[in-house]
């Protein structure tokens, strides 16, 4: 059965259960009812990662003047998850 995670998991564990998923359904034995909740987890942790793999990039390549008009980098602030706020 899959489980629940929780959004404040960090990149790299939702990357190695995505991984041990793939390998599972590779594998070709799972009984269909099982197959389709690992693919529904799958979908959920590449939706994950992608998430964080996004504000990473947004963190990098975000970039500001400062006062004396050079370019320095600026921490990028995702917006607030629903589920956080309430």
């Amino acid at each position: 059965m899959a489980r629940k995670k929780k959004t404040t998991e960090k990149f790299e564990e939702a990357l190695k259960d995505l991984e041990k998923i793939v390998e599972r359904l590779e594998k070709g034995d799972v009984p269909l009812e099982e197959a389709m909740e690992a693919f529904s987890e799958g979908v959920q942790l590449v939706r994950f990662c992608h998430q964080k793999l996004d504000e990473a990039e947004k963190t990098l390549q975000m970039l500001v003047k400062d006062q004396d008009d050079r370019w320095a980098t600026a921490p990028f602030e995702p917006p607030k998850n629903e589920e956080e706020n309430g």
